[in-house]
């Protein structure tokens, strides 16, 4: 299960783990101009976790899903 909510700069996605136990905690995706925030509570310490990702790395993921094991770069266009 997941939700979607629409903030003023940024879109959030929480995904909920609907799973076999022991279920994970939820976590959260915050989807700005620049960068993409992924939240987790540490059910151990109860500090919330934060992994930021560029634009770039969030392409690079995207495709790495598709992509046979090996190494990879992707060219960009540059800007002007």
């Amino acid at each position: 299960m997941f939700t979607i909510e629409h903030d003023f700069d940024a879109t959030v996605i929480t995904l909920i783990d609907e799973g076999q136990d022991p279920l994970e905690e939820d976590v959260t995706i915050l989807a700005f101009e620049e960068c993409v925030v992924l939240e987790q509570e540490d059910p151990v310490s109860g500090d919330v976790v934060r992994i930021s990702l560029s634009m770039g790395q969030l392409a690079d993921l995207a495709a790495a899903l598709d992509l046979p094991e090996g190494s990879y770069r992707i060219e960009r266009p540059s800007k002007p």
